[in-house]
């Protein structure tokens, strides 16, 4: 039990240490990470005004379909990725700042990132 606290511990000292970099204050929005053991999801919010413009998830009801034949969890955030950056293009948003909320840059993070590039987004 130690360990698995300590292990979410890390995590929040991460998430904290990104929290006070000065992106927050630029003029991009903030595209943030969530993943939980069975899903992942995706919002881009407005920080100034404190606001979510956009949110998809693997729960989206929309991107259902799709996901059906996806056969991993990564395949999963990739779809979820472009269903993100499909919907910043309909509100012309094309830069954001990536949030990984304290997880490593590593498999359905890093899959959820190629997605919303590969969708139009830059970061």
């Amino acid at each position: 039990m130690k360990r698995l606290y300590e292990k979410r511990e890390r995590r929040l000292r991460r998430r904290r240490r990104s929290k006070r970099s000065p992106y927050q204050i630029s003029d991009r929005y903030r595209l943030v990470v969530y993943r939980s053991l069975r899903h992942i999801y995706g919002q881009i919010v407005n920080d100034t005004k404190g606001k979510t413009l956009i949110a998809s998830s693997t729960l989206d009801m929309n991107l259902q379909e799709d996901l059906k034949k996806a056969g991993s969890k990564i395949e999963k955030s990739i779809i979820v990725g472009k269903a993100i950056a499909d919907k910043a293009k309909k509100k012309r948003i094309k830069k954001v700042v990536f949030d990984r909320n304290g997880y490593l840059y590593h498999g359905r993070i890093k899959a959820l990132a190629d997605g919303a590039r590969s969708g139009g987004l830059e970061f």
